[in-house]
């Protein structure tokens, strides 16, 4: 009887991104933005679906699943690849998803990255911070980021996970990669671990939390380079959401942190190409410049945008200036440029009736 491997291979061999399982539905996979059934699998009761995922979780893991309903871990099988693994339960029963993660990390100039995102691993301090919506591409990106760094620079990295996703060999850079759950406890303790550490570069898998906020502004305050992922889309969305997770009595005195620290914003969408083959990046991208810190503190966000106008020079690019560069450059359809734009209205005419 066919299993997980047979599964996972099928994944990596379409080009797939990610394995959905839920009970009542055959396995599907989503290969360039879309959902597929796996050919030859019939629906998967409640029952089968335990078996599958039984295969992959240890002792440990399938108890802890057992007793929380919902689990999230990394998986490798050598000669095929690494998985970051969610397991929970819904209404039918069981249901995963294992989302590949691919064996080397892809660069910057493969990505089709602007060479402002190449930039900012010559950054020596302060907070970067990478968002967008899950499932976007952040975490690829910010690999890419990483591991030039790591080619380029001779520096002590220190990665909080959770699971860890890219693994990363050491290069001209010392690396600590520590994953919540097993090597540390949780994100704001291995942060105030990392700060102790004399680590240069942190990068924190997900800012979930005010505590891990707080100390990532902390060791940024206190000269390390901080990259971060937020679930939020845009720039100026993204510093209010930062800033509206403290209470509002600290509020002030976290605008002036932040406007000190704050490096740059790079808030991703990822969009199917427009022969349906593959992928791409479209990006947001705020500068620190002169003028930010102050717009920060007064909290006049919307002049963010003003700043991102004004910076094309520096490499800052608005999201809707990059949904109609790809368009131009025949990369994605106007419609899905049309999708994910601010101003609609803007790609309107584009649209072929």
């Amino acid at each position: 009887m066919a299993g997980m491997r047979e599964l996972l291979q099928h994944v990596k061999d379409q080009g797939g991104s990610d394995l959905h399982l839920a009970s009542g539905l055959e396995p599907r996979i989503r290969r360039h933005g879309a959902l597929e059934p796996v050919p030859g699998w019939t629906p998967l009761d409640d029952s089968r679906i335990s078996e599958l995922l039984r295969e992959v979780a240890t002792g440990g893991q399938w108890e802890e699943y057992q007793r929380h309903h919902d689990l999230d871990f990394a998986y490798g099988i050598e000669g095929l690849g690494r998985f970051r693994v969610n397991y929970s339960c819904q209404l039918n029963g069981a249901s995963a998803v294992f989302r590949l993660i691919p064996e080397t990390i892809t660069t910057l100039e493969e990505l089709d990255m602007p060479k402002s995102i190449a930039g900012l691993a010559e950054v020596r301090s302060g907070l970067i911070l990478l968002t967008g919506p899950t499932g976007s591409g952040k975490s690829t990106t910010l690999a890419a980021i990483i591991d030039r760094i790591n080619s380029n620079s001779c520096r002590h990295i220190v990665t909080i996970e959770d699971p860890v996703e890219f693994v990363h060999r050491n290069k001209r850079s010392r690396f600590s990669q520590r994953e919540v759950g097993s090597d540390t406890e949780s994100f704001s303790g291995a942060l105030r671990a990392a700060i102790r550490q004399d680590a240069d570069v942190i990068m924190v898998g997900e800012m979930r939390d005010l505590d891990t906020i707080a100390l990532a502004l902390t060791a940024a305050e206190m000269g390390a380079l901080v990259f971060g992922t937020m679930h939020t889309n845009g720039a100026a969305n993204t510093i209010d959401r930062l800033i509206d997770a403290f209470p509002a009595e600290e509020q002030a005195q976290i605008r002036t942190t932040l406007s000190e620290s704050l490096a740059a914003v790079v808030s991703q969408q990822l969009l199917r190409t427009a022969d349906g083959r593959g992928r791409c990046a479209v990006v947001e991208i705020l500068l620190k410049t002169p003028a930010l810190p102050n717009v920060i503190r007064e909290g006049n966000t919307p002049m963010i945008q003003t700043i991102m106008q004004g910076g094309r020079a520096l490499g800052m690019v608005m999201l809707d200036d990059a949904l109609a560069a790809r368009v131009e450059a025949k990369q994605v359809t106007p419609r899905d440029a049309y999708l994910k734009a601010n101003n609609k209205a803007r790609f309107e005419s584009l649209i072929d009736d």
